[in-house]
């Protein structure tokens, strides 16, 4: 009989195998060897293409939402640091109540180990005239300290402001927006009438165009200028400013910098989170990383409904082996073994074409930005990637662990095998 010649000869070329290799893992081994042809083979070749698409989808939208949110939270971080500090006030208003920004998380953020750097800053209201064109805007002084260096990349035109040493500066950074619907650029004249009593006038020169595509919170309506010219129109001091924005090393220990700035400075001052002040962005972006997870429950889900009945297959067209496995002694749970073996190499080879075609994928959209986005409602002209190394072993590991124990399922129906039906089984 074909079975039981084969279940001998794997027994007896077992006898030749070191005693430490497993039984179990052996005949999977031979078996998965000998069957490279026919129905097993096609089986075989569907259950690794089915894991590494699915671990290639996973690994895909992970770091697609890695890089997205990544991207949107460094943009406003650039934009505004991660805290905030404003006197305390009842009116609800884009200009500020001035107070003296040398608090120690400016003067001394040595202090904080977590504290990068600090800059004051000040808002004005204007509207703003160039030819035909009018528009409202909002002036955002900014002074010597600013973070030039994280404001850089989105700077697509023209320089920076440049500080003189006395007086200030009538250069200002405009959006793109902005220098659109205004049909200015760089090197062109404003006129900024700013609203106060009395009202005004200014004339400006654009020095940059800057473009974030957070048109909703910053490009539709903020010119950069310099904080003395706010200054000179409030007649403010030169210690006066209407907040100071920190900036930090690490994001996740925010809540402890705030506490620390909290107890180091004034009790009429108050020191707020970006997070808390952009609420609506970062409960957006905790969605899409809720909608993830739910594509990878989906993606391991359908995963293992198929290595189930893949594995049920496989163990009904070895019945005649398993009956007669247990006719010469094996016990159920080296029978299970050997189909667990053998799922497990398939998800081993899943795990590797899976690996391949995700990261091959992401590589080229990083580096030629093939899939495009429309910036209006994205913040971003194309899909990112953000290469979280920790987040693609967690996803193999995951998968691994997940449907090797689902594994564990289709192979009960061994124990309930009888020997003799087994064998004669056809």
């Amino acid at each position: 009989m074909l079975v039981e010649t084969e279940c001998y000869s794997i027994l007896r070329q077992r006898r030749k195998v070191s005693k430490k290799l497993n039984l179990s893992y052996f005949i999977s081994k031979r078996i998965t060897r000998e069957q490279k042809e026919g129905f097993a083979s096609t089986i075989h070749t569907i259950a690794i293409v089915i894991i590494s698409v699915g671990l290639a989808a996973a690994i895909i939208s992970f770091l697609v939402m890695k890089g997205f949110q990544n991207t949107v939270k460094e943009k406003i971080f650039s934009f505004t640091g991660h805290l905030l500090i404003q006197k305390q006030s009842l009116e609800r208003s884009m200009e500020e109540e001035p107070f003296n920004f040398y608090t120690p998380a400016f003067t001394n953020p040595q202090g904080n180990d977590n504290i990068r750097h600090s800059q004051e800053y000040a808002h004005k209201v204007g509207i703003v005239k160039a030819q035909d064109e009018v528009l409202g805007v909002v002036l955002k002084g900014v002074g010597k300290s600013f973070d030039q260096k994280s404001f850089e990349p989105y700077l697509i035109e023209g320089k920076f402001i440049k500080f003189p040493d006395s007086a200030y500066s009538n250069q200002v950074v405009v959006s793109k927006i902005i220098a659109d619907k205004l049909r200015a650029k760089v090197g062109d004249d404003l006129g900024v009438h700013f609203l106060q009593n009395p009202p005004r006038f200014r004339k400006l020169k654009i020095a940059g165009i800057y473009q974030t595509h957070l048109s909703e919170y910053f490009d539709s309506k903020i010119i950069i200028g310099d904080i003395r010219l706010i200054r000179r129109l409030n007649d403010w001091s030169d210690s006066l400013a209407g907040g100071v924005e920190i900036f930090l090393h690490d994001v996740e220990k925010v809540d402890a910098t705030q506490e620390w700035v909290g107890e180091s400075m004034d009790f009429d001052l108050d020191v707020q989170k970006i997070s808390d002040l952009y609420m609506q962005v970062f409960e957006w972006l905790n969605l899409v990383s809720r909608q993830v997870n739910m594509i990878l429950a989906i993606i391991l889900l359908v995963i293992c409904v198929n290595m189930v009945s893949i594995v049920l297959i496989l163990v009904m067209e070895r019945t005649q082996m398993i009956g007669m496995l247990k006719a010469l002694g094996a016990s159920n749970g080296a029978v299970r073994s050997v189909f667990i073996f053998q799922g497990m190499n398939l998800i081993l080879k899943g795990l590797f074409w899976g690996n391949v075609l995700g990261l091959s994928l992401c590589f080229i959209q990083d580096q030629f930005k093939i899939v495009k986005l429309n910036p209006h409602d994205y913040y971003m002209e194309f899909v990112p990637i953000s290469w979280n190394w920790e987040v693609v072993g967690l996803l193999n590991l995951l998968t691994f662990a997940v449907v090797t124990l689902v594994l564990l399922l289709p192979t009960m129906v061994i124990s309930r095998i009888n020997p003799i039906r087994a064998i004669r089984f056809d």
